[in-house]
């Protein structure tokens, strides 16, 4: 029995001319919350409609839970739960119906319907409102009990495609105390967000970009990685103008805006920081103010963003 939920290797996905997922190998572990991570149209939602069985390849190989997602796809969706970033549920059902509705398509009956049901509406927090319109619930409600719904069959591997989007920030951390939950039990999640803030609820994230992995790893490793020269904190009157500024000069190696700030990349040279401050202020940039900071993984996808820019074609 293989140790990995999940193997993928030089997967690739083209729509004609278009090429959405372009040779991504990985391996994920039992037990692991993996985090996909990605601007929109990277292709998240590609690769992972393939892992599901959803979509057919059009080259490489992959299995989920041990099945083949070519060869033996009906069995990787039966073994698998899956949640869209569009919920699937069904607005006109009750809370309650929706939940015995989802039951009935894992041929769950009885008790056992009976059992399950009760703890995912434990789980949920949705106890009370079984009687109540799914339609009538809040984005934070629908998201919980689509998270149930997928996992009513207990799958050991669940995947969930951009499940906190335009969720509200404490129901986004309370069903990330869900997953935590789920993770401790020896399920497998499988996740996508462009949320990169996210990516502190994950035991490893892989980075895609125009449908190539460019990184994987936990967020130690990443930064540890690829982040290597010191990185500052700029703030000033004019960033916009610094930006353009520090651009045209051989005083940083990336810089990029951040908010109202700017993140600066240097040399690993004393003078460095001092020569940037008295090049903004003769270039007529005031309010100067450079500090060291430590890298976030917005910075490590940034900067291997723009890396990959640079290299030839």
């Amino acid at each position: 029995m293989s140790m990995y939920s999940i193997t993928v290797e030089n997967l690739t996905k083209k729509f004609g001319d278009f090429t959405a997922v372009n040779n991504v190998s990985f391996e994920i572990p039992e037990g692991e919350i993996f985090g996909f991570l990605g601007s929109n149209g990277a292709g998240k939602s590609t690769l992972i409609r393939m892992l599901c069985g959803i979509m057919e390849p059009t080259s490489g190989e992959g299995t989920v839970g041990g099945y083949d997602i070519i060869s033996e796809a009906e069995r990787v969706k039966e073994s698998i739960g899956y949640m869209s970033q569009r919920f699937s549920l069904y607005n006109d059902l009750t809370v309650g119906e929706n939940i015995t509705f989802f039951g009935g398509t894992y041929d769950m009956k009885g008790k056992e319907l009976e059992s399950r049901k009760a703890w995912a509406l434990e789980t949920a927090r949705l106890r009370g409102r079984e009687k109540q319109l799914t339609k009538s619930l809040s984005v934070g409600w629908k998201q919980r009990l689509a998270l149930v719904c997928a996992i009513l069959h207990r799958p050991k591997i669940v995947f969930l495609d951009e499940p906190t989007g335009g969720v509200d920030p404490l129901s986004r951390r309370q069903f990330w105390d869900t997953i935590r939950s789920l993770a401790n039990e020896g399920i497998t999640v499988f996740v996508t967000t462009h949320y990169l803030d996210e990516a502190e609820h994950c035991t490893s994230i892989g980075l895609i970009h125009a449908g190539q992995l460019i990184a994987k790893g936990t967020i130690e490793e990443l930064k540890s990685k690829y982040m290597t020269d010191p990185i500052y904190e700029l703030t000033c009157d004019k960033p916009v103008d610094a930006l353009e500024l520090l651009q045209n000069t051989d005083l940083v190696i990336e810089t990029s805006i951040f908010g109202t700030s700017l993140h600066v990349i240097i040399e690993k040279r004393e003078d460095i920081p001092g020569k940037i401050i008295a090049f903004l202020k003769t270039s007529g940039i005031g309010n100067i103010k450079l500090e060291p900071i430590e890298p976030s993984l917005e910075d490590v996808f940034i900067h291997l963003i723009e890396r990959r820019t640079k290299l030839p074609e």
